[in-house]
């Protein structure tokens, strides 16, 4: 699937939800079924920096695409990250690095997250980009 058929498939997931406590609640269990990061990687290299919460990041390409582990201590975070990986991981790095995010927006995520967790948010768009412009260049 590309980038835009899982964000459209998203938001498709997301318009079933009339208030945003239930949103909350599927962001949730979300998070439940995060591909958790090696502990290895559970290192200060690999914090996600603006974040409030604690969220680790691993990247790693393999026959062409990215994927990405992650882990949080927050569970709306660690909901939110598992989001993130659902659209980008999987994709090639100029996909992800060229990568309209679009959904953010269309399921109301800017509007109803707190100020420091918008902010988390865009953080993780902006490291995950960062690692597709990186492996990118490596190539």
């Amino acid at each position: 699937m590309t980038i835009n058929e899982i964000q459209d498939e998203i938001i498709s997931e997301f318009s079933f939800f009339d208030d945003w406590m239930d949103k909350y609640e599927y962001i949730i269990e979300l998070g439940k079924d995060l591909p958790l990061i090696d502990e290895q990687y559970k290192t200060e290299g690999h914090l996600i920096k603006g974040c409030q919460s604690l969220v680790w990041l691993h990247a790693e390409e393999e026959d062409g695409v990215v994927k990405f582990t992650a882990d949080s201590d927050a569970i709306i975070t660690k909901g939110l990250i598992a989001l993130m990986i659902r659209v980008l991981s999987g994709q090639s790095p100029k996909d992800i690095a060229e990568a309209d995010l679009y959904f953010i927006n269309k399921i109301g995520l800017q509007e109803h997250l707190s100020p420091t967790r918008a902010n988390g948010l865009l953080s993780m768009v902006k490291q995950m980009k960062l690692y597709g412009l990186a492996l990118q260049a490596k190539n």
